[in-house]
């Protein structure tokens, strides 16, 4: 019998923290899940390491690198596959990045909270900061699991910019009681099987269209027009390495200098998925009453990426050749959402 929780990680030469990972998901006080790997073609050796140590773990392998929504999505339909359709507002996919460390309890924890929720799609943990220390020398290797707060869900700006909320802050316990968020961070979200079918569109939970970044927020936002609340559990605490990171609250020349020490091609996603969602997601009338907010910080960003990073204005260009796919789909959310823009429009401050 499948347990009624399938652990997702979508792997892609990850090996420097896979083994963590799965030590910690060993380590678990809840016990009743399985747990599903997708390798999107990895080189460094993750499924015969797999294989050996864990071969009571499913893999599912690409060739290539599908992005995180293509893999995420594989692994949603092989879980959904498995359950009753009955049985899927009691049933959950974590998804879990790979550079992740979960305390013993994280698991039981948030899996206490999700049946007096049933209005809850997606629920999340806090999320802190972790440090790899002398990572060149084996025998010195240390990780550090920080008070420095990586997220506890998704905050949403009027000028319809997403951040993590609390980022970059030390935790001092000021979003413990702060329960209800616009979503959950894709690094580790826990989500009902009956939500993620509700806001299936053709194949696709996460939009593929995306590759990676944003979307997570983009899934987010469907499960909010859809009727689906997210939940923050903060006694839930877990450990993420993180790569492209940033404070939540920043300064403007932080946040250039921020910017320009990131990765192009992440920037070039991070950009274009923007302006995807934009398309995608916001509705109309909502443009009318945040267009002082969104048309200036829009502006900004294409003139700072064509003054900047001059390679990336291929986003802005690769965005409008997808907008006709992201209009099919925003007319599809338009005709089976259930919430209206004027009960969203509280998240958005």
């Amino acid at each position: 019998m499948y347990p009624p929780l399938s652990i997702h990680i979508v792997a892609w030469n990850s090996m420097r923290f896979l083994p963590d990972l799965f030590k910690s998901l060993s380590n678990q006080t809840y016990r009743d899940f399985n747990i599903l790997v997708i390798d999107n073609g990895s080189t460094d050796g993750v499924e015969a390491y797999i294989r050996e140590h864990y071969p009571e773990i499913t893999i599912l392998r690409n060739a290539r690198n599908l992005g995180f929504s293509g893999a995420h999505n594989q692994g949603i339909r092989y879980a959904l596959e498995h359950w009753e359709p009955s049985s899927y507002k009691d049933n959950f996919v974590l998804v879990t990045n790979p550079d992740l460390i979960l305390p013993p309890n994280f698991v039981e924890t948030l899996m206490r909270d999700v049946s007096s929720h049933p209005t809850v799609g997606a629920f999340g943990g806090k999320l802190r900061r972790a440090f790899g220390e002398n990572l060149t020398d084996e025998a010195l290797q240390e990780t550090i699991q920080s008070d420095l707060i990586d997220s506890t869900g998704l905050h949403a700006h009027k000028n319809r910019s997403f951040t993590d909320r609390g980022a970059g802050e030390m935790d001092k316990g000021q979003y413990d009681e702060s329960r209800d968020v616009f979503g959950i961070s894709g690094a580790l979200v826990l989500y009902r099987a009956a939500a993620l079918d509700d806001i299936r569109f053709e194949d696709e939970f996460f939009d593929e269209d995306f590759f990676a970044y944003k979307e997570d927020v983009d899934l987010a936002w469907r499960l909010q027009r859809f009727g689906w609340d997210a939940r923050f559990v903060s006694e839930a605490v877990a450990f993420h390495y993180r790569g492209m990171y940033a404070p939540e609250k920043i300064g403007i020349v932080a946040r250039i200098k921020n910017r320009r020490n990131k990765s192009k091609l992440r920037s070039y996603y991070s950009n274009r998925n923007q302006w995807l969602l934009l398309a995608k997601d916001l509705p109309f009338i909502d443009f009318l009453f945040a267009c002082v907010w969104i048309v200036p910080s829009e502006i900004g960003r294409f003139i700072f990426t064509l003054l900047f990073e001059t390679r990336n204005t291929l986003a802005f260009i690769d965005a409008v050749k997808l907008f006709p796919r992201m209009f099919r789909k925003r007319l599809w959310i338009k005709k089976h959402q259930k919430r209206s823009s004027k009960e969203l429009r509280r998240w958005f401050k």
